[in-house]
């Protein structure tokens, strides 16, 4: 009986094997349900509805990123660099363009928008991700082989 408990225990703290706790496990795909509810509500109407004629690169993309946040739901530790990936690309725009923006007073119409929803990414994603897994298996990590 204590063995079972131990077990239950340790499985809770590194369910994963790799130093990643259960409850971080849970974490990570409510950030991942995030992106499906979210980018879904989204951007899955305007690419079932686009016109013809209608360019589509971010879109497109964004519906890229929403139907691989399906697969973080059941993988949230090998799906990570899509969280990775989403914490870099909003940072650089609220770095770059917002920022910018902000402070010059000139916002396009969706500015407030855009800011709300690209930074509450910038501000829930370092929070979300587990550092530790990032840092020991993206860089600290030998790479893998070139031949």
């Amino acid at each position: 009986m204590a063995s079972t408990a131990a077990a239950a225990s340790s499985a809770t703290i590194s369910a994963s094997g790799d130093g990643v706790s259960l409850f971080r496990l849970y974490v990570l795909r409510a950030a991942y349900l995030l992106l499906v509810v979210g980018l879904g509500a989204m951007i899955v109407p305007v690419v079932i509805t686009h016109e013809p004629a209608a360019r589509g690169v971010i879109p497109s993309l964004l519906c890229g990123v929403w139907l691989l946040a399906f697969l973080g739901l059941k993988y949230p530790l090998r799906m990570l660099p899509l969280l990775l990936f989403e914490f870099v690309w909003k940072t650089i725009w609220l770095l770059d363009f917002g920022l910018p923006e902000w402070f010059s007073g000139q916002q396009p119409p969706t500015f407030a928008e855009d800011a709300f929803n690209i930074g509450l990414g910038v501000i829930l994603m370092p929070l979300v991700i587990p550092w530790g897994y990032v840092w020991r298996h993206y860089v600290k990590a030998p790479g893998d082989r070139w031949r």
